[in-house]
């Protein structure tokens, strides 16, 4: 029977649909086993991730096979990267490992991160979040425990979670047990059960059942015995064993024996002890449960010295698994059992001890609904058998505890009806939250329709794409002429190329030329001067010497125009040359002195102004050196040349001034360039880089200078700008990337 529920189970969560069903409802052995028999990797990743958020940490066999399931999804993950995202599971391994090394709080911290990241995927861990509950109570933080719950409930209220709804519900209804607080506990935990019984059989159950014991703790056994046998023919029916059916027997037994039924508590003491011997997990803990409960019977049958081996062996049992005063079965009365037999064996001191020892537990705890108990017993023991100073102290105690009780169930009656209005304001939260949430649908809805309207939109483009093609398919003897007329434009752009290339060589070339005119008008001059001074020979060595200097010059220039040849074509040929790292504030000096050479030999009026305001520690900038040279000393030419033009113009106190600036700017380096001459109008401005376009005389210059420079800055990443008024002056801006 046991393989066929396994292969059952195989079949099960292999179907998406019947997976869905059934996967809170699970049998957690079952499931294991199907795990194992699973040998492809792809095939146990997805189960083990579904076997783990079924699983309840709060067991110690249950943790140790948790990390080491955990281990595996993650090693198998690693191969596989199936999972969306492995971060909870790895949240989860790092909790179970420092919950089980008892470090308590780094593990609430660590399964709280695993909670909020599954949160953020959208999934389901009910289970995940009930396992935060003992770790808190082992920390003794209800407080804590009961604001994040709350703020966890009013989350999936809005989100719509019910699964995760419920395990709040479950968790905040045992803090208001704790507390003493019988009617929001049993309110929480029916709640609770509302939702369970849409999604998981064992835990509607369950919760059934601690209803049914908070009633009886509350004084109410009708509808305690109501609740329990509620949950006992659901357990039948549903064929639930394990921990729902063990906790239902013991409460059932625990009634009887509070009403003195003894047949009856007998009856149901035999059906935990069989439950709890065959609970393979939990039969140890179990079994102490059912041993304490035949104990009492024994006790109240007048049968006390039977009960000695069956205490002996609960105690023993209770110490080697360091089981706590409250568990999952409710309150373990062992202490107040071996309190009931030494007063039954008349060994008062002995009893009194373990009243005291039960009571100090239960305050350590902070378990309100235990503390009472102990001392109604105390008071009754002290006052039976023992002093009436010490049931005097234990019953101020009582009384003491009750005032606080009764304070405290007070505030919950006034914070009972305040809580209707909060509950009210919390569902009109909730309420626009959904309406949000709802927005957001609808806003997504339309930008799908705008994404279906655009693949409509990108059909009929291709569509009418094939209809072109079509078009384009009946027309072949046009698209011949066509390609005909193509290759007539190739050549002509050809020869325009050739011709633009040729024009920016002249451009280029004409500086230089320049230079090697005048430089030979001077020398001829120095010439003619000799023939005259043939009887000075000082002074012809001087005429010599200059000479000499101009033919030098002649021959640099000479150079240099070779070079600008070789620079032209190379461009032409590639687009590019070889960038070095350049000072640019001696690059401008450089090119600033060629150009007052120039301008010194083209005119003989009053010398300029030239001011500079370089910027020191100019980083190095990646240029070709004799390309940025000709930008500059197109700029520096231009600006000598409309200084001129202005002061031969006439105009009164007027002095020619040209200005180059420098300076550092984040990830680049600028340079300036302004004159004061007479400006540009801004029809002119628009058209300056423009190739071809030029305001000189003809024959003085191409309209190419600036069109050229433009190109050059352009080809080392960086920009160049033009700003001017008329009667004020240009200044021109180039700006290059230092990297």
């Amino acid at each position: 029977m046991k393989w066929i529920s396994v292969l059952l189970l195989v079949l099960v969560f292999g179907s998406p649909v019947l997976a869905q069903r059934q996967y809170w409802n699970a049998d957690y052995d079952s499931l294991y086993h199907a795990v194992k028999l699973q040998t492809a990797d792809t095939a146990r990743v997805p189960r083990l991730a579904h076997l783990l958020r079924i699983t309840e940490f709060s067991e110690p066999v249950r943790r140790q096979q948790a990390t080491q399931m955990l281990a595996e999804l993650l090693r198998l993950n690693d191969r596989t990267q199936q999972l969306p995202t492995a971060a909870p599971y790895r949240e989860m391994q790092a909790g179970l490992r420092l919950w089980q090394r008892e470090q308590y709080a780094e593990a609430l911290a660590a399964m709280q991160q695993a909670i909020e990241l599954v949160d953020e995927s959208g999934q389901a861990a009910p289970f995940l979040l009930m396992d935060l509950a003992p770790i808190y109570n082992k920390l003794h933080e209800s407080d804590k425990r009961f604001t994040y719950f709350k703020r966890k409930l009013l989350q999936y209220q809005v989100r719509g979670l019910r699964e995760n709804e419920a395990a709040c519900y479950v968790v905040l209804g045992g803090t208001y047990r704790h507390r003493g607080d019988y009617n929001q506990a049993i309110s929480h935990y029916l709640h609770a059960a509302d939702l369970l019984q849409k999604f998981n059989r064992r835990m509607y159950s369950n919760e059934l059942m601690v209803a049914g014991n908070t009633y009886a703790e509350w004084g109410n056994p009708q509808k305690a015995l109501y609740y329990l046998r509620q949950a006992a023919r659901w357990n039948d029916k549903s064929k639930i064993a394990g921990l729902q059916r063990f906790y239902s027997e013991h409460a059932v037994a625990n009634l009887y024996l509070q009403l003195h039924d003894l047949p009856a508590a007998a009856q149901y003491i035999n059906k935990a002890l069989r439950t709890a011997r065959a609970d393979s997990l939990n039969s140890g803990i179990y079994t102490a449960y059912a041993l304490v409960l035949q104990s009492q019977l024994l006790v109240a049958q007048g049968q006390s010295p039977a009960a000695l081996p069956l205490l002996t062996r609960a105690q023993q049992l209770a110490d080697s698994l360091r089981m706590d005063i409250t568990g999952r079965p409710g309150e373990f009365a062992l202490d107040a059992t071996w309190a009931r037999y030494y007063t039954a064996r008349q060994n008062y001191a002995l009893a009194a001890q373990h009243l005291r020892k039960g009571y100090a537990l239960a305050t350590a705890a902070n378990f309100q609904m235990l503390r009472p108990k102990y001392l109604r017993e105390l008071v009754r023991f002290e006052g039976a058998h023992g002093s009436a100073a010490e049931a005097q102290g234990y019953s101020l105690a009582y009384l003491a505890l009750q005032d606080t009780l009764n304070r405290m169930q007070g505030s919950n009656l006034l914070a009972q009806y305040e809580g209707e209005r909060i509950e009210q304001a919390q569902q009109a939260q909730i309420a626009q939250l959904r309406h949000e949430k709802t927005m957001q649908a609808l806003r997504l809805s339309q930008r799908n329709q705008l994404l279906l309207l655009s693949v409509v939109a990108l059909v009929l483009i291709s569509g009418l794409g094939i209809l072109v093609y079509r078009q384009l398919q009946t027309n072949r003897q046009t698209l011949a002429q066509l390609r005909l007329t193509q290759n007539q434009l190739v050549q002509s752009e050809k020869w325009a190329f050739v011709g633009e290339v040729s024009a920016g060589i002249a451009h280029e070339l004409q500086n230089p030329l320049n230079f090697m005119k005048r430089f030979a008008e001077v020398s001829t001059s120095l010439v003619d001067n000799m023939d005259h001074q043939s009887d000075s020979p000082a002074l012809e060595h001087e005429i010599l010497l200059g000479l000499r200097q101009n033919l030098q010059e002649i021959s640099q220039h000479g150079m240099r125009a070779s070079g600008i040849i070789k620079d032209m074509l190379e461009h032409a040929r590639t687009g590019t040359t070889q960038r070095t790292s350049t000072d640019l504030n001696a690059l401008v000096l450089e090119y600033l002195q060629l150009a007052r050479q120039h301008q010194e030999l083209q005119t003989s009026a009053a010398e300029v102004g030239v001011e500079t305001d370089l910027a020191p520690g100019l980083p190095p900038v990646p240029v070709v050196p004799p390309d940025m040279g000709r930008v500059l000393l197109n700029l520096f030419t231009n600006a000598f040349y409309a200084v001129a033009q202005r002061q031969q113009a006439g105009e009164t106190n007027y002095q020619p001034q040209v200005r180059i600036d420098s300076r550092l700017l984040p990830g680049a380096v600028q340079v300036r360039v302004h004159d004061n001459g007479s400006g540009m109008p801004e029809e002119v401005r628009r058209k300056v880089f423009e190739a071809f376009f030029t305001t000189k005389p003809l024959g003085e210059g191409t309209g190419l200078g600036l069109s050229l420079s433009r190109d050059i800055v352009h080809s080392h990443g960086g920009t160049i700008s033009v700003a001017s008024k008329p009667g004020q002056g240009t200044e021109f801006i180039i700006t290059l990337p230092t990297e």
